[in-house]
């Protein structure tokens, strides 16, 4: 595997770059030394597809073990994508170790340093205690970028092809299973039914949520699980609850209680099959999940939307009351032209449901 490195790296590895060698672009990166939250850390960039792999808080001892942490960053941001574990395997033996090399020329350079600009969008989600940024990683390769030529590509979707032309066959497959999510509504009928990969994570899961019930990620959530039929009597005791950010720890529970964010959805399912989903403490929207069917071989990285019906509240709506008093004002915006009505809906990202646009969604900004 070559790694190019720019000067400011070069320096702080303290080690004498070999002569550039012309080897598969697939197995080649560019690497920069760059800043984010005041901490030392690396971009790499692939040469062929413009994927970026994100290296953060290295450590003065972490310089001196820079070949180890690579292949382990590539490794695991790789498997975060749900990328079979074999294809991963198989990509690193023929990477064949480490070889560093000055930046290959400034054409190169720019295309690594515009990758690295997007980097930052993700600074709020860097994880303070880990070097291997998966999820800052899979964000920034989601985002369009100029592919040289005039027009724009997703870096996720071109390494995944390119892995796909060197693998031969598929490279994702999992267990998935088919659920169906209700929004606890009295007087309207709001649900969809999606298919969710058991190798996601639950915080990944909580993505789609947002995604399929239209809402935005402003407010806290959390997971219940149960074991039982009767989950939703409120005196029944769930086998746990899983939550959004440490903050919930505060608050004295009974039920054990966990960080969703690295666990992955096979730890529970489709063992339990029974869940329910809570968004906005305040408004208390509750969302019941029943798991209705396992698939054995799912072949996409990302959820599917299946069938759905009835519009959310869209954000910021305090209630069931609320959002009824919502809907009339919408009804009657032609009429009086209350184009402020009208704005405050688009604000809050309130539309009906389209199954095409959510899949959309779904396969981009599920991460």
């Amino acid at each position: 595997m070559l790694i190019q490195c720019t000067r400011k790296l070069l320096n702080e590895l303290k080690i004498d770059p070999l002569p550039y060698s012309d080897e598969d672009p697939l197995f080649c990166w560019h690497a920069n030394l760059i800043t984010l939250n005041r901490r030392k850390s690396v971009a790499l960039v692939n040469d062929k597809n413009r994927y970026v792999v994100v290296l953060y808080n290295l450590k003065a001892k972490d310089f001196k073990k820079l070949d180890e942490i690579i292949q382990e960053g590539i490794r695991k941001t790789f498997l975060a994508e749900h990328i079979k574990e074999e294809v991963v395997e198989e990509y690193m033996r023929k990477a064949n170790g480490i070889i560093y090399a000055k930046t290959k020329d400034k054409f190169s350079v720019a295309r690594m340093n515009k990758s690295c600009e997007v980097v930052g969008y993700g600074e709020d989600l860097l994880k303070d205690r880990s070097i291997f940024q998966t999820i800052v990683s899979r964000k920034t390769n989601r985002y369009f970028i100029g592919d040289g030529r005039g027009g724009y590509i997703r870096p996720s979707e071109e390494m995944f092809k390119d892995l796909q032309e060197f693998w031969g066959k598929p490279i994702f497959g999992s267990k998935a299973v088919k659920v169906k999510a209700k929004l606890e509504l009295e007087r309207h009928n709001v649900w969809r039914e999606l298919i969710i990969p058991l190798n996601m994570t639950f915080r990944e899961f909580h993505k789609a949520l947002q995604i399929v019930f239209g809402w935005r990620d402003y407010h806290l959530h959390e997971f219940y699980i149960y074991s039982d039929e009767v989950y939703k009597n409120r005196d029944y005791k769930p086998v746990v609850q899983l939550v959004g950010n440490e903050e919930a720890f505060d608050v004295p529970t009974e039920i054990e209680t966990k960080l969703e964010r690295d666990i992955v959805l096979s730890e529970y399912i489709p063992y339990y099959r029974k869940l329910k989903y809570i968004y906005d403490f305040g408004a208390n929207w509750q969302i019941y999940i029943d798991v209705e069917d396992v698939t054995e071989n799912y072949e996409l990285t990302h959820p599917v939307c299946l069938d759905g019906e009835g519009d959310a509240p869209p954000e910021d709506i305090d209630g069931e009351t609320a959002y009824e008093n919502f809907l009339k004002a919408l009804e009657n915006v032609k009429a009086s032209q209350n184009f402020m009505v009208r704005i405050i809906a688009a604000a809050r990202g309130y539309r009906e449901f389209d199954i095409a646009i959510v899949n959309n969604e779904l396969k981009w900004y599920c991460v």
